[in-house]
């Protein structure tokens, strides 16, 4: 199989996969896509598995959409509509039952912004750059980014980095409110990973996997119906085995043992 991305063997619940294409700074191709979505898929199942990291080997994260691939599909109407029509795989990354914690090492541009975007909490290394790009492409904003950007840095910072695609850097996205934190880069990924331990270790994986599908769901969600799903949603945890172990490993001071997710 291609090494274009690896995927750890899990260690205390955390499996970590990388973007592995350093030579063209991770540049997406329809290779990486299928590996990467598949790894996360294999996450999903794998019990071992709680949490997820996910990084860029080399320089960057992502630098967007392989420019060759780009060329091929640039006025070509059948390859055009084809790449069209595979982008809604794009936001395959939230609906995946787990943590996925994006650790950008690097450059992140584009399609690589996008996936990055997708990511459930978000960690930069100090002054990694990133653009949108799609304006300065003849492109729109793709991949579910009119969607997540304003949610995440508010209206009218979503609109000048749409618009311009003008590169910013990881202490700017996170003025914004696009990432949650920037780390020097020699501690940014054993920080994700830390991170991604913490959840293992102290979440339960059923209500992490809930409260995911909650916060994507409500989105496009009035507050009455979230508040109803919401209340038949926690007469269902209360009655889980998970209710009790949380309040008694809280009482007894010691760590929880939650039961694994349930594969679907």
């Amino acid at each position: 199989m291609s090494d274009i991305v690896l995927l750890s063997k899990p260690v205390d619940g955390v499996a970590l996969i990388t973007l592995n294409r350093p030579d063209r700074m991770n540049a997406w191709n329809n290779e990486l896509s299928e590996r990467y979505f598949g790894m996360l898929d294999q996450c999903a199942e794998d019990p071992d598995v709680v949490a997820i990291v996910v990084t860029g080997a080399g320089r960057a994260f992502c630098a967007g959409a392989d420019m060759d691939a780009l060329t091929q599909i640039g006025g070509n109407p059948k390859e055009g509509a084809t790449a069209a029509a595979g982008s809604i795989a794009q936001m395959h990354t939230t609906t995946i039952p787990k943590p996925v914690i994006a650790a950008i090492n690097g450059a992140c541009a584009g399609l690589g912004l996008a996936q990055a975007m997708m990511c459930d909490v978000k960690f930069a290394a100090a002054g990694a750059k990133f653009t949108m790009a799609f304006s300065r492409r003849g492109l729109i904003a793709e991949y579910g980014l009119s969607w997540v950007t304003p949610r995440l840095a508010g209206m009218a910072n979503a609109m000048d980095i749409l618009l311009s695609s003008r590169v910013f850097t990881a202490e700017e996205a996170y003025e914004m409110g696009l990432i949650n934190k920037v780390l020097p880069a020699e501690e940014l990924v054993q920080h994700a990973i830390d991170y991604a331990r913490d959840l293992a270790e102290n979440a339960c994986p059923t209500s992490m996997a809930i409260i995911k599908r909650q916060v994507y769901a409500d989105a496009t969600r009035d507050l009455a119906a979230s508040t109803a799903e919401a209340v038949q949603l926690m007469k269902e945890s209360l009655m889980r085995p998970d209710f009790k172990e949380g309040v008694d490993s809280f009482l007894e001071k010691r760590p929880p043992k939650f039961s694994p997710l349930e594969s679907k």
